[in-house]
Protein backbone atom coordinates (compact mmCIF):
# COMPACT_ATOMS: atom_id res chain seq x y z
CA UNK A 1 0.00 0.00 0.00
CA UNK A 2 2.81 2.54 -0.39
CA UNK A 3 2.55 3.55 -3.98
CA UNK A 4 0.70 6.31 -5.18
CA UNK A 5 -2.18 7.54 -7.42
CA UNK A 6 -3.38 10.42 -9.17
CA UNK A 7 -6.75 10.53 -9.97
CA UNK A 8 -7.95 13.36 -12.62
CA UNK A 9 -11.81 13.16 -13.59
CA UNK A 10 -13.75 14.15 -16.55
CA UNK A 11 -15.42 17.78 -16.63
CA UNK A 12 -15.72 19.20 -19.82
CA UNK A 13 -14.06 22.38 -21.29
CA UNK A 14 -14.78 24.51 -17.67
CA UNK A 15 -14.07 21.77 -15.05
CA UNK A 16 -10.86 20.94 -17.13
CA UNK A 17 -9.87 24.54 -16.58
CA UNK A 18 -10.63 24.50 -12.80
CA UNK A 19 -8.52 21.46 -12.51
CA UNK A 20 -5.40 22.80 -14.24
CA UNK A 21 -5.87 25.53 -11.51
CA UNK A 22 -5.94 23.05 -8.71
CA UNK A 23 -2.79 21.87 -10.50
CA UNK A 24 -0.78 24.78 -10.62
CA UNK A 25 -1.75 26.09 -7.04
CA UNK A 26 -0.62 21.84 -5.72
CA UNK A 27 2.73 22.80 -7.48
CA UNK A 28 3.09 26.42 -6.55
CA UNK A 29 2.89 25.49 -3.09
CA UNK A 30 5.58 22.61 -3.11
CA UNK A 31 3.04 19.56 -3.82
CA UNK A 32 3.75 17.54 -6.82
CA UNK A 33 0.93 15.62 -7.98
CA UNK A 34 3.31 14.14 -11.10
CA UNK A 35 5.40 12.15 -8.71
CA UNK A 36 2.37 9.88 -8.38
CA UNK A 37 3.40 5.68 -9.52
CA UNK A 38 0.35 5.76 -12.17
CA UNK A 39 -2.21 8.76 -13.13
CA UNK A 40 -5.89 7.82 -13.88
CA UNK A 41 -7.36 10.05 -16.42
CA UNK A 42 -11.00 10.65 -17.54
CA UNK A 43 -12.06 12.39 -20.49
CA UNK A 44 -10.22 15.81 -19.52
CA UNK A 45 -8.42 14.23 -16.81
CA UNK A 46 -6.83 12.25 -19.26
CA UNK A 47 -5.86 14.70 -21.88
CA UNK A 48 -4.57 16.80 -18.85
CA UNK A 49 -2.88 13.65 -17.20
CA UNK A 50 -1.00 12.99 -20.48
CA UNK A 51 0.07 16.24 -21.25
CA UNK A 52 1.90 16.12 -17.67
CA UNK A 53 3.58 12.74 -18.14
CA UNK A 54 4.46 13.70 -21.35
CA UNK A 55 6.41 16.94 -19.39
CA UNK A 56 4.58 20.02 -19.59
CA UNK A 57 4.32 21.48 -16.41
CA UNK A 58 0.68 22.56 -14.39
CA UNK A 59 1.94 25.94 -14.76
CA UNK A 60 1.68 25.78 -18.45
CA UNK A 61 -1.59 24.00 -18.58
CA UNK A 62 -2.85 26.95 -16.11
CA UNK A 63 -1.96 29.57 -18.22
CA UNK A 64 -2.76 28.46 -21.51
CA UNK A 65 -5.90 28.43 -19.73
CA UNK A 66 -5.81 31.69 -18.24
CA UNK A 67 -5.07 33.48 -21.84
CA UNK A 68 -7.70 31.22 -23.04
CA UNK A 69 -6.27 28.65 -25.27
CA UNK A 70 -6.09 24.72 -25.15
CA UNK A 71 -10.36 25.07 -25.86
CA UNK A 72 -12.74 22.98 -27.67
CA UNK A 73 -15.48 23.27 -29.73
CA UNK A 74 -18.26 21.46 -27.58
CA UNK A 75 -21.90 22.37 -28.85
CA UNK A 76 -24.61 20.65 -26.90
CA UNK A 77 -28.10 21.66 -27.94
CA UNK A 78 -31.03 21.47 -25.73
CA UNK A 79 -31.98 18.55 -27.21
CA UNK A 80 -29.04 16.40 -26.76
CA UNK A 81 -28.76 17.00 -23.34
CA UNK A 82 -32.86 16.07 -22.74
CA UNK A 83 -31.79 12.40 -24.80
CA UNK A 84 -28.93 12.18 -22.25
CA UNK A 85 -30.90 12.98 -18.90
CA UNK A 86 -33.51 10.78 -20.19
CA UNK A 87 -31.19 7.73 -20.85
CA UNK A 88 -29.46 8.31 -17.86
CA UNK A 89 -32.22 9.33 -15.20
CA UNK A 90 -33.79 6.63 -16.43
CA UNK A 91 -33.20 3.84 -14.57
CA UNK A 92 -32.63 3.13 -10.82
CA UNK A 93 -30.35 0.39 -11.32
CA UNK A 94 -26.50 1.84 -11.95
CA UNK A 95 -26.08 -1.00 -14.79
CA UNK A 96 -29.66 -0.28 -16.65
CA UNK A 97 -28.62 3.30 -16.44
CA UNK A 98 -25.53 3.13 -18.54
CA UNK A 99 -26.57 0.57 -21.04
CA UNK A 100 -29.55 3.14 -21.48
CA UNK A 101 -27.18 5.74 -22.03
CA UNK A 102 -25.10 4.02 -24.18
CA UNK A 103 -27.94 2.74 -26.68
CA UNK A 104 -28.70 6.55 -26.48
CA UNK A 105 -25.18 6.96 -28.14
CA UNK A 106 -25.35 4.64 -30.48
CA UNK A 107 -28.73 5.63 -32.07
CA UNK A 108 -28.08 9.42 -31.89
CA UNK A 109 -27.82 10.93 -34.97
CA UNK A 110 -24.10 12.54 -34.76
CA UNK A 111 -20.77 13.53 -37.13
CA UNK A 112 -18.44 10.90 -37.89
CA UNK A 113 -15.87 9.45 -35.29
CA UNK A 114 -13.23 11.56 -36.86
CA UNK A 115 -15.11 14.91 -35.56
CA UNK A 116 -13.93 13.54 -32.31
CA UNK A 117 -10.47 12.87 -33.05
CA UNK A 118 -10.48 16.47 -35.10
CA UNK A 119 -11.26 18.32 -31.96
CA UNK A 120 -9.22 16.85 -29.78
CA UNK A 121 -5.98 16.92 -31.72
CA UNK A 122 -4.98 20.58 -30.87
CA UNK A 123 -5.72 19.39 -27.12
CA UNK A 124 -2.61 17.25 -26.70
CA UNK A 125 -0.22 19.50 -28.06
CA UNK A 126 1.88 17.20 -30.02
CA UNK A 127 1.47 14.38 -27.29
CA UNK A 128 0.59 11.64 -29.93
CA UNK A 129 2.15 8.27 -27.97
CA UNK A 130 1.34 6.82 -24.62
CA UNK A 131 4.45 8.55 -22.02
CA UNK A 132 6.40 6.34 -20.42
CA UNK A 133 5.22 6.20 -17.28
CA UNK A 134 2.06 4.93 -16.05
CA UNK A 135 -1.19 6.14 -17.52
CA UNK A 136 -4.51 4.62 -17.21
CA UNK A 137 -7.15 6.13 -19.67
CA UNK A 138 -10.95 4.75 -18.93
CA UNK A 139 -13.91 4.49 -21.38
CA UNK A 140 -16.84 2.93 -21.25
CA UNK A 141 -18.23 0.19 -23.58
CA UNK A 142 -21.29 1.33 -25.10
CA UNK A 143 -23.14 -1.57 -25.73
CA UNK A 144 -22.61 -3.64 -22.02
CA UNK A 145 -21.62 -0.25 -19.82
CA UNK A 146 -18.32 -2.28 -18.72
CA UNK A 147 -15.94 0.48 -17.72
CA UNK A 148 -12.35 -0.25 -18.74
CA UNK A 149 -8.93 1.41 -18.14
CA UNK A 150 -6.90 1.81 -21.36
CA UNK A 151 -2.79 1.39 -20.84
CA UNK A 152 -0.03 0.80 -23.07
CA UNK A 153 -0.51 -2.21 -22.71
CA UNK A 154 -4.28 -2.72 -23.82
CA UNK A 155 -3.71 -2.87 -27.83
CA UNK A 156 -5.22 0.15 -28.76
CA UNK A 157 -3.24 3.05 -29.48
CA UNK A 158 -2.97 6.45 -27.37
CA UNK A 159 -4.96 8.58 -29.45
CA UNK A 160 -7.87 5.89 -29.87
CA UNK A 161 -7.70 5.74 -25.93
CA UNK A 162 -7.91 9.68 -24.97
CA UNK A 163 -10.72 9.34 -28.45
CA UNK A 164 -12.84 7.47 -26.66
CA UNK A 165 -12.61 8.59 -22.85
CA UNK A 166 -13.74 11.91 -24.33
CA UNK A 167 -16.74 10.68 -26.90
CA UNK A 168 -19.81 12.55 -24.76
CA UNK A 169 -22.76 10.27 -25.07
CA UNK A 170 -25.48 11.87 -27.45
CA UNK A 171 -23.05 14.11 -29.24
CA UNK A 172 -20.02 12.43 -30.13
CA UNK A 173 -20.50 9.30 -31.73
CA UNK A 174 -18.87 6.12 -29.92
CA UNK A 175 -15.53 5.54 -30.74
CA UNK A 176 -13.93 2.26 -32.08
CA UNK A 177 -11.48 0.90 -31.09
CA UNK A 178 -10.60 -3.41 -30.68
CA UNK A 179 -13.91 -4.37 -32.15
CA UNK A 180 -16.11 -2.28 -29.70
CA UNK A 181 -17.85 1.40 -29.40
CA UNK A 182 -16.28 3.38 -26.11
CA UNK A 183 -17.96 6.00 -25.32
CA UNK A 184 -17.11 8.99 -22.39
CA UNK A 185 -15.11 7.21 -19.63
CA UNK A 186 -17.00 9.82 -17.09
CA UNK A 187 -20.50 7.82 -18.18
CA UNK A 188 -21.52 6.03 -15.18
CA UNK A 189 -18.29 7.99 -12.59
CA UNK A 190 -16.84 11.45 -13.31
CA UNK A 191 -13.60 10.07 -11.82
CA UNK A 192 -13.30 6.66 -11.34
CA UNK A 193 -11.61 6.86 -8.19
CA UNK A 194 -12.27 3.26 -7.27
CA UNK A 195 -9.74 2.10 -10.21
CA UNK A 196 -7.16 3.65 -7.51
CA UNK A 197 -7.34 0.13 -4.95
CA UNK A 198 -4.48 -0.81 -3.86
CA UNK A 199 -2.41 2.17 -3.65
CA UNK A 200 -1.34 3.46 -0.33
CA UNK A 201 -1.36 7.16 -1.46
CA UNK A 202 -4.53 8.51 -3.64
CA UNK A 203 -4.51 12.34 -4.86
CA UNK A 204 -7.96 12.59 -6.56
CA UNK A 205 -9.38 16.10 -8.66
CA UNK A 206 -12.55 15.73 -9.46
CA UNK A 207 -14.32 18.87 -11.40
CA UNK A 208 -17.94 17.05 -11.27
CA UNK A 209 -18.20 14.89 -8.02
CA UNK A 210 -21.30 12.52 -9.50
CA UNK A 211 -22.00 11.68 -12.92
CA UNK A 212 -25.42 12.25 -13.80
CA UNK A 213 -27.33 8.35 -12.84
CA UNK A 214 -27.75 6.21 -10.03
CA UNK A 215 -24.24 5.72 -9.70
CA UNK A 216 -21.19 6.29 -6.82
CA UNK A 217 -20.06 9.47 -6.00
CA UNK A 218 -16.66 10.59 -5.91
CA UNK A 219 -17.13 11.41 -2.65
CA UNK A 220 -18.28 7.52 -1.95
CA UNK A 221 -15.77 5.96 -3.58
CA UNK A 222 -12.93 7.84 -2.09
CA UNK A 223 -14.77 6.83 1.75
CA UNK A 224 -14.33 2.99 0.21
CA UNK A 225 -10.01 3.30 -0.40
CA UNK A 226 -10.36 5.21 2.80
CA UNK A 227 -11.87 2.23 4.63
CA UNK A 228 -9.61 0.06 2.85
CA UNK A 229 -6.53 1.28 4.37
CA UNK A 230 -5.28 4.53 1.53
CA UNK A 231 -5.25 7.73 2.56
CA UNK A 232 -6.87 9.61 -0.17
CA UNK A 233 -7.07 13.28 -0.32
CA UNK A 234 -10.69 15.01 -2.22
CA UNK A 235 -10.11 17.79 -4.10
CA UNK A 236 -14.12 19.02 -5.38
CA UNK A 237 -14.97 22.19 -6.20
CA UNK A 238 -15.80 24.77 -3.47
CA UNK A 239 -18.34 27.30 -2.90
CA UNK A 240 -16.47 30.17 -4.61
CA UNK A 241 -14.81 27.71 -7.30
CA UNK A 242 -18.32 26.29 -7.98
CA UNK A 243 -20.00 30.02 -8.62
CA UNK A 244 -17.09 30.62 -11.26
CA UNK A 245 -17.71 27.29 -12.95
CA UNK A 246 -21.23 28.05 -13.50
CA UNK A 247 -23.74 25.76 -15.06
CA UNK A 248 -22.52 25.24 -18.54
CA UNK A 249 -19.32 23.29 -18.03
CA UNK A 250 -18.85 23.59 -21.93
CA UNK A 251 -18.43 27.43 -21.73
CA UNK A 252 -15.33 28.32 -23.29
CA UNK A 253 -15.81 32.07 -21.71
CA UNK A 254 -15.76 30.43 -18.13
CA UNK A 255 -12.27 28.80 -18.00
CA UNK A 256 -9.84 31.79 -17.21
CA UNK A 257 -11.91 31.98 -13.87
CA UNK A 258 -12.68 28.49 -12.87
CA UNK A 259 -8.90 28.35 -13.43
CA UNK A 260 -8.04 30.81 -11.00
CA UNK A 261 -10.46 29.29 -8.88
CA UNK A 262 -9.05 26.29 -8.78
CA UNK A 263 -5.58 27.01 -8.17
CA UNK A 264 -7.06 29.76 -5.42
CA UNK A 265 -8.38 26.56 -3.51
CA UNK A 266 -5.65 24.25 -4.41
CA UNK A 267 -3.78 27.36 -2.69
CA UNK A 268 -5.93 27.14 0.21
CA UNK A 269 -5.55 23.05 1.15
CA UNK A 270 -1.96 22.63 0.05
CA UNK A 271 -0.86 22.43 3.62
CA UNK A 272 -3.28 19.50 3.71
CA UNK A 273 -2.18 17.17 1.53
CA UNK A 274 0.16 14.35 2.74
CA UNK A 275 3.58 14.39 2.84
CA UNK A 276 4.39 11.88 0.25
CA UNK A 277 3.48 14.39 -2.53
CA UNK A 278 5.59 17.01 -1.55
CA UNK A 279 8.70 18.25 -3.09
CA UNK A 280 11.02 19.48 -0.59
CA UNK A 281 13.05 21.59 -2.75
CA UNK A 282 9.76 23.57 -3.62
CA UNK A 283 8.01 23.81 -0.64
CA UNK A 284 7.50 27.11 0.34
CA UNK A 285 8.70 28.25 4.06
CA UNK A 286 6.19 28.20 6.67
CA UNK A 287 4.33 25.31 5.51
CA UNK A 288 2.86 22.62 7.27
CA UNK A 289 3.81 19.11 6.96
CA UNK A 290 -0.04 17.22 6.97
Amino acid sequence: MGSTALVLGGGGPVGGGWMTGVLAGLCDAGVDPVRADVVIGTSAGAIFGSRLLAGESARELYERQLAGADGVDLRVTPAQTLRFLWAALGARDPERSVRRLGRAALKARTGPESDVYDALGPLLRGVRDWPGRGLRITAVDALSGQLTAFGADSGISFLEAIAASCAVPVVWPPVTAAGRRWMDGGSRSTANIHLACGHGHVLAIAPIPTAVGPHSSAGQQAATLTAEGAHVTLVTPDHAARRAMGRDMTSDARRPAAARAGHAQATALAGSVHEVWRDERRRPAGTTQA
